[in-house]
């Protein structure tokens, strides 16, 4: 058994308010939580001279629960950053296309990538978001295109657990976007690639939920829905890319199959979030893409408060349209671009972003929750969404290893 005194603890155990306690104690044993409250109500410390208890000073630090990033795409190959500075110099969509830009440029990359240089590549971005804090990382398919290169990239995910003290929710999106040889062929493309890799990618227990991209640029909800029953046969569930260019009906869609989660929103209205309401679905907000595409559709904050949708906060890391590895950048930008709370965005980053995984057992600091904790060298836990390129982790424990 483990003691962590002289704490403040932002505990997160309702839905209201922090939760915090001041000259706190945590106590962990095995992987989880035992007990948590104040250093002079514990009937734990009475014990720290027995050798099976171990006492840990944190020395006045603030340990709020460890970050989770539910929606990120950091497993793939190659990067952008050519086209990104063709784009700033003026370059169209055309233009771009003949350079080999585009998505079908990260898929190229991809399908060329070795399983190992995809590991090694998701390593370095997966290390700026330990560094941050993060216990939980969800990764995402869908720049492979085809059957092979889908289940590549998730062997590739479910591998950095093994290199990493880390806890990764893997994510099937082969109906992302279509690869070159399926150009104008949606339908062939779903039937062809999109089903049968679902159904291997399944088979070798390579998958956590199923998502799609539900957009004018990808997919209809009549194709989506095509992979969402294959996906409830399969007894998985569901999310989705939903709003984020336009407004084509997808939320609702996702809302018919109690979707964990409906991701982007920026053109989703009231009635969305009201049937994401019903649902049980989490709104996932993601301002680097939002920054990244200089849009100006803002999502509907306001209206997932009033229908009380838990919302939570995400990275979108990805090589096209949100390159960004910090976690706590995204929730300064929550609450700079989007007015979001700075209360809000905790619980964004931490209980609402474990339920947008299907997490039950993460994103408080509560008994028979498991012991993922960060340690933060702050005063109050606004600090992390006020401040801007400031990392304050002290430590970072999970699974209860200290």
């Amino acid at each position: 058994m483990d003691i962590i005194h002289n704490a403040t603890l932002v505990t997160l155990d309702t839905d209201d308010d922090y939760g915090i306690i001041a000259d706190a104690v945590l106590v962990i044993k095995g992987q989880h939580i035992e007990w948590v409250g104040t250093r002079q109500d514990c009937p734990f410390l009475k014990h720290d001279t027995d050798s099976a208890v171990k006492t840990h000073d944190a020395q006045g630090a603030l340990i709020t629960p460890a970050l989770i990033d539910c929606h990120t795409h950091i497993v793939h190959g190659g990067d952008r950053a050519i086209e990104f500075e063709m784009r700033l110099n003026g370059a169209g969509y055309e233009e771009l296309a003949r350079a080999g830009g585009g998505i079908n440029s990260t898929v190229r990359a991809t399908r060329a990538a070795s399983l190992e240089a995809l590991i090694d590549s998701a390593l370095v971005r997966l290390d700026h978001l330990i560094a941050e804090g993060v216990s939980v990382v969800e990764v995402k398919s869908g720049y492979g295109l085809d059957t092979e290169t889908e289940c590549q990239m998730l062997r590739a995910a479910r591998a950095l657990e093994s290199k990493r003290d880390i806890k990764i929710r893997t994510t099937f999106l082969g109906a992302h976007a279509l690869p070159d040889e399926y150009r104008d062929r949606p339908d062939a493309y779903i039937d062809s690639v999109v089903i049968p890799a679902l159904e291997k990618a399944h088979t070798e227990g390579l998958v956590d939920a199923v998502d799609g991209f539900c957009e004018g640029i990808a997919f209809t909800p009549a194709q989506i829905e095509r992979v969402f029953k294959k996906a409830k046969d399969l007894g998985l569930p569901v999310k989705l890319h939903a709003e984020q260019l336009s407004h084509l009906g997808g939320t609702k869609l996702a809302a018919t199959y109690q979707a964990m989660s409906v991701d982007h929103l920026e053109y989703a209205d009231a009635n969305d979030a009201k049937a994401m309401a019903e649902a049980g679905s989490v709104a996932v907000i993601l301002p680097g893409a939002y920054y990244t595409l200089r849009e100006t559709q803002q999502p509907p904050i306001e209206a997932f408060r009033k229908y009380r949708v838990p919302m939570a906060v995400s990275t979108d890391c990805n090589p096209g349209s949100s390159p960004m590895t910090s976690l706590l950048l995204a929730m300064n930008m929550s609450a700079t671009m989007f007015r979001m709370t700075p209360e809000e965005i905790l619980r964004g980053v931490t209980h609402h972003a474990a339920k947008a995984l299907g997490l039950t057992d993460r994103g408080r600091l509560a008994k028979g929750y498991v012991a993922d904790l960060a340690f933060w060298q702050i005063q109050h836990p606004a600090e992390l969404s006020y401040r801007i390129g400031f990392n304050p982790l002290i430590r970072r424990v999970v699974g209860g290893k200290l």
